[in-house]
C-alpha cells in the first residue's frame, strides 16, 4: 500500500468511525430528508462529504472534488468529468438502507484522470472491510490481493435492481430473472454489490442507475480482480456515461452469458 492508498483509506475510516457509525440507528427524524421523491439524504451524507472534500483537496494539487451531495446544488459539477484530475465521492452509498437501520451501506472514493479511473476505494463501515484497486496494480480486500471468483453454482446467481422504469428494461430483467438459477434482490448499494461479484457471493449484478460516484470505484475494483463491467450492448464502462442497465460480472465469460440471457 503506497502513501496515496494509506491516505485515502485513513480518510474513509475517519468518516466511518466519527461521522457515520455514531448515527447508525440513532438518526432523529429531522436528520433525514428527501432530495427528490424517493431519494433520501441524511446529515451523515452531508457531513461525510464535507469532511472528505476538504481532505481530498489537499492530496493532489489542481484536482477537483465532485461529491454526490454537492451535485444536488451544483449539477454543473457533473460536466467535464473526462477532463483533468477528479476525485469522485459517494459519502454514503446505500443511504436508504442506512436510514432504515439496515447494514448495507458504504463509503466510496474514486480518482479519475482524463476520464479513466486510476484508483478506487470502498469501505464497509459496519465490518470495516476495505476494498481498493489502482489501475494496473490489482484489487485488494483488507490488504490481500484477490481475484474474482464465480459462485460455482450450475447456473448463474445474479442481483437485479429493485426499481426500473422503461418497458425495455423491464422485459430484459424479467428474462434474466426467468433464466437465473437464483435471482437476488439488489442491495440498493453498489458499494456492497461490487464486492459480492468478487468474493463468490454472486456471479453478476445489474444496476439500473449509473451515476459516476456509484460505479467508478467499484468498476475498477471488479476489473482489476478479473471481472467485467459493460452496458448490455457491450460498450465498456466509462465515467460520465449514465446509460441505464450497467452489468457487472465475476468474469468476461459470465458477463457474456448474462447478456445473452437478458436478450433472450
Amino acid at each position: 500500500m503506497d502513501a496515496l492508498d494509506k491516505a485515502v483509506t485513513q480518510m474513509l475510516r475517519h468518516v466511518a468511525e466519527r461521522i457515520i457509525l455514531p448515527r447508525f440507528r440513532t438518526l432523529a427524524s429531522h436528520e433525514i430528508s428527501e432530495k427528490t421523491p424517493g431519494e433520501v439524504v441524511t446529515i451523515a451524507d452531508r457531513e461525510s462529504e464535507e469532511w472528505l472534500t476538504e481532505q481530498l483537496a489537499t492530496l493532489i494539487p489542481g484536482a477537483r472534488v465532485v461529491g454526490e451531495e454537492a451535485c444536488e446544488f451544483q449539477p454543473e459539477l457533473m460536466t467535464k468529468l473526462d477532463k483533468g484530475t477528479v476525485w469522485l465521492v459517494d459519502p454514503l452509498d446505500g443511504t436508504r438502507n442506512f436510514a432504515a437501520g439496515l447494514p448495507h451501506f458504504a463509503v466510496m472514493i474514486a480518482l479519475v484522470a482524463e476520464g479513466e479511473t486510476q484508483g478506487g476505494w470502498i469501505l464497509d463501515p459496519v465490518t470495516a472491510r476495505t476494498c481498493r484497486a489502482r489501475l494496473g496494480r490489482g484489487a485488494y480486500i483488507d490488504g490481500v490481493q484477490v481475484n474474482a471468483r464465480p459462485t460455482g453454482r450450475p447456473g448463474l446467481v445474479g442481483a437485479l435492481p429493485n426499481r426500473y422504469a422503461d418497458v425495455a428494461g423491464r422485459a430484459r430483467l424479467e428474462r434474466l430473472a426467468d433464466e437465473l438459477e437464483q435471482a437476488l434482490p439488489g442491495l440498493m448499494c453498489a458499494g456492497a454489490d461490487y464486492p459480492r461479484c468478487v468474493d463468490g457471493t454472486q456471479d453478476f449484478a445489474m444496476f439500473w442507475r449509473s451515476l459516476p460516484w456509484d460505479h467508478a470505484a467499484g468498476a475498477l475494483f471488479l476489473e482489476e480482480a478479473g471481472g467485467k463491467i459493460a452496458w448490455p450492448d457491450g460498450r465498456a464502462y466509462r465515467v460520465g456515461d449514465t446509460s441505464p442497465g450497467l452489468m457487472a460480472a465475476a468474469s468476461p465469460a459470465i458477463w457474456e452469458q448474462a447478456a445473452r440471457m437478458a436478450e433472450g
